[in-house]
């Protein structure tokens, strides 16, 4: 098999079981509502940028990515 395909399936797997634990019971977690996400709310507009979100998880999956190559060699 593919590599790239490999770690594709792997990674889809992985985003399941995440919605399924979050759908369970993981909604205290404040992911989307943490200080520094951007939300405007105004009479017909809503606007919302999830930055500190993002950065969170982007260092989380880095760090991941960074463990698996460091046990992969």
């Amino acid at each position: 098999m593919n590599p790239a395909a490999k770690w594709m399936i792997i990674g889809g797997i992985v985003l399941v079981i995440l919605g399924v634990l979050w759908q369970l019971g993981l909604k205290n977690v404040p992911l989307g509502r943490l200080p520094g996400d951007i939300r405007i709310e105004k009479e017909n507009v809503r606007f919302y940028f999830p930055i500190t979100t993002s950065i969170m998880i982007s260092i989380i999956v880095s760090l991941l990515y960074y463990l698996v190559q460091i046990f992969k060699k």
